[in-house]
């Protein structure tokens, strides 16, 4: 019976600490995921903020071109 007892406990202890290393692992690896996706945030970001800097200096490129037109 006492062998049993101390079987259960060395499981028991097993156990917990596998539970408590592998949550503790999801923690750093959700950590790490959330840096990633930030960066490709911060990425998208800086291509938006370009493609609206470009868009109105087309609009601006073409008012240039439709008041040369004009003027000819």
């Amino acid at each position: 019976m006492q062998s049993e007892i101390t079987v259960a406990l060395i499981t028991l202890i097993g156990s917990i600490l596998g539970s408590v290393c592998s949550v503790a692992y999801g923690i750093k690896f959700l950590g790490y995921r959330m840096e990633q996706l930030e960066k490709k945030v911060d990425s998208h970001n800086k291509i938006v903020e370009q493609i609206f800097v470009l868009e109105e200096k087309i609009k601006t490129a073409n008012h240039r071109i439709r008041d040369l037109e004009k003027g000819s």
